[in-house]
């Protein structure tokens, strides 16, 4: 674009803040003028001529401009930035001569105190051209290991605990993976305050031009304003959702470009502001920003809503917070150090570290926006912030740190957790009662013993248990089962031993953990009385008779040995009776009582001999069954309370690696 020349005798003074290519853009606005003149009538054309005859039309047409009212909704706001440059290019003079914008006191103690402010050129508009590299922020590996341990923790906890109890997580999360991919060499720094606080005045300060509008109307500020003192920053700006006709640029300074140098200033609507919408913003913006400028006068420094409302919240963030306290020219002699104090002591209430003496937290500061004093100081201070290029990392560990104290009524146990071996086995022992292990193993012990006896027995005894089992109704297993349950049955005891062993599992957790762990254990237990029943019949008493020992058939013989010298004996002495043997009554008498004395201790030794063996055989038919119960509650119940248990340990892991700390107990 060629530059246009001017004539010699019109000569114009541009501020070396601007381009030089506005006087182009106030050779527009001349046209724009002439254009809007010839279309009022007649006597705009007199007024037109009239005043081309007496003075100069670009004089005419910016001072025009600049005092007319400018809404932010007409297209002409969208040309804001050119139409000021090229209104504020020409010199005002004489009566004509623009007046700095007046809204109220403050504004002309501004006006009456300070030389007037330069006028604050808008931030150029992104061009079809090649833009400037932007450096992504890089998190160091402590911030990674803590955002990778929070990204598995949510993970893992989503089955079990509810969104609502992990959106400030996820929030971090989003909110850290965002901040990363923007710029990395510029900090983003709000000024929040109350209404009248002077934080508008504060941040044209800071900025070296008059930015955001000052005065006694309240609310003044109704929407975010940025000031970025280097490029690259639109990203960040977007993030913050502050449109491009709200971003400007400070006063070329070179001393103060190269002191703020990545600053990127925002300034909020009132925290306590009468509109909900100024309000919402604020909050929104806060919890994107790099770092805090708290704005406090001495009138409302000790508001609740502050410190209530935002103070205390954020105490984790003293790394990356100023607290300031504005108009300190109101407070007459040494005031201002005991607001100061007091200021202090509240902070400290908060739960907030000061920095001070060397050591990280806030730093508190005061000044006056209105006279200029103590301003250098927060510049001075604001400076070395930013050029640490660090306050991005430190806002996201803080958030981390806020989000992960938050968990910890979910994830904190109150004491050791988990199932002990006592409890394990205290569950299994219930199981095998509910199921009758020890009735059973008596039985199979009877068992034993009873076909001992049978086998080993006399005869006649044998014949005698015969009739009784024929003449009575059989006993087994089934009616033995149903003696041992007469108290509870076996599905009340298994509902007991569940309930049970699901205390004892969750006692000390946090309630979602606890809660779940009952859950899985009650999840087991249905189907479990009949599940048990089956494994009874299987791994109970097996069919037939049981096993005999390698005697047993010598035994028999010895019994059936006495069973027929009882019978020889008998039939001699018959046969001496009725005359067909020769009188003897010794031989057939001893015969006899040899059998009927041998039979009962042949069947009294191998009853003896038999306890023995008849024992171990009902241990180990309760030994199947106890197994076969702890085999079938470890299944259903133990595992999935053990898994239960398993997932909050590494929860719990993953939150201690939150939080910067190593395993936090079991």
């Amino acid at each position: 674009m060629s530059r246009r020349t001017e004539p010699v005798s019109r000569t114009e003074p541009v501020s070396r803040t601007e381009p030089v290519s506005r006087t182009e853009s106030s050779g527009r606005t001349e046209s724009s003028g002439r254009t809007e003149s010839s279309s009022r009538g007649a006597s705009a054309s007199r007024a037109e001529s009239s005043s081309r005859s007496g003075s100069n039309p670009r004089s005419e047409s910016s001072s025009r401009a600049e005092s007319r009212p400018r809404p932010e909704s007409s297209p002409y706001a969208e040309s804001t930035p050119r139409a000021e440059a090229s209104s504020r290019s020409a010199p005002a003079s004489g009566a004509e001569s623009a007046t700095p914008w007046d809204d109220g006191l403050i504004a002309r103690r501004v006006n009456e105190n300070a030389p007037a402010e330069q006028p604050a050129p808008a931030e150029p508009r992104a061009t079809s051209g090649p833009q400037q590299s932007v450096t992504p922020l890089a998190y160091d590996g402590a911030l990674r290991s803590r955002l990778d341990a929070l990204r598995e923790l949510v993970g893992l906890s989503r089955t079990r605990l509810d969104g609502k109890t992990l959106a400030d997580a996820g929030r971090v999360l989003d909110e850290a993976a965002a901040r990363r991919r923007l710029s990395g060499q510029h900090t983003v720094v709000a000024i929040a305050g109350a209404t009248g606080s002077g934080k508008s005045q504060l941040f044209n300060a800071l900025a070296g031009v008059t930015i955001s509008e000052t005065g006694v109307r309240r609310p003044t500020t109704a929407s975010p304003l940025a000031c970025s003192w280097s490029d690259g920053a639109a990203g960040l700006i977007d993030r913050l959702g502050i449109p491009p006709r709200l971003r400007r640029r400070p006063a070329q300074n070179a001393a103060a470009d190269g002191q703020l140098r990545g600053l990127v200033l925002v300034d909020l609507p009132d925290h306590d502001s009468a509109a909900v919408a100024h309000r919402e913003q604020v909050d929104r913006v806060l919890a994107l920003v790099d770092a805090v400028i708290w704005v406090v006068d001495p009138e409302k420094y000790a508001d609740a809503v502050l410190h209530e409302r935002y103070l205390r919240p954020m105490a984790g963030h003293a790394e990356i917070m100023f607290v300031v306290l504005n108009q300190t020219d109101r407070l007459p002699g040494e005031a201002t150090d005991q607001v100061l104090d007091d200021l202090r002591r509240l902070l400290d209430e908060d739960g907030i570290a000061l920095g001070e003496h060397g050591e990280p937290g806030a730093v508190v500061l005061a000044l006056s926006a209105l006279t200029g004093d103590g301003v250098g100081d927060l510049r001075e201070a604001l400076g070395e912030f930013v050029a640490e290029r660090g306050a991005a990392a430190r806002r996201i560990s803080a958030d981390v740190d806020a989000a992960g104290l938050g968990l910890r009524p979910v994830y904190a146990a109150r004491r050791r957790t988990g199932l002990s071996e006592e409890a394990r086995d205290d569950f299994s022992a219930r199981l095998a009662d509910a199921i009758g292990a020890t009735a059973a193993g008596e039985a199979a012990e009877r068992a034993w013993l009873r076909n001992a006896n049978r086998a080993c027995g006399t005869p006649w005894l044998r014949l005698w248990r015969w009739y009784q089992d024929r003449s009575e109704p059989p006993t087994g297993r089934l009616s033995l089962r149903t003696q041992t349950d007469e108290e509870a049955t076996a599905r009340q005891r298994v509902e007991q031993a569940v309930r049970t062993v699901a205390e004892r599992a969750s006692a000390g957790l946090p309630t979602p953990w606890a809660q779940a762990v009952r859950e899985a254990a009650v999840r087991g237990s249905q189907g479990l009385p009949e599940a048990l029943d089956e494994l009874a019949a299987r791994a109970g008493l097996p069919p037939g008779r049981p096993p005999r020992p390698g005697w047993w058939p010598v035994a028999v013989l010895v019994q059936a040995a006495m069973t027929i010298l009882q019978i020889v004996g008998g039939l001699w002495l018959v046969g001496q009776i009725i005359g067909v043997m020769e009188p003897n009554l010794g031989m057939p008498v001893l015969l006899m009582v040899a059998g009927i004395v041998g039979g009962p201790l042949v069947e009294w030794s191998c009853r003896m001999a038999a306890r023995g063996p008849a024992r171990r055989y009902g241990t180990d038919a309760e030994r199947r069954l106890r197994e076969a119960a702890a085999g079938c509650g470890r299944a259903r119940v133990l595992d999935p309370v053990a898994a239960e248990l398993l997932r909050y340990r590494e929860v719990r892991e993953q939150y201690g690696r939150v939080m910067g700390v190593g395993a936090t107990g079991r």
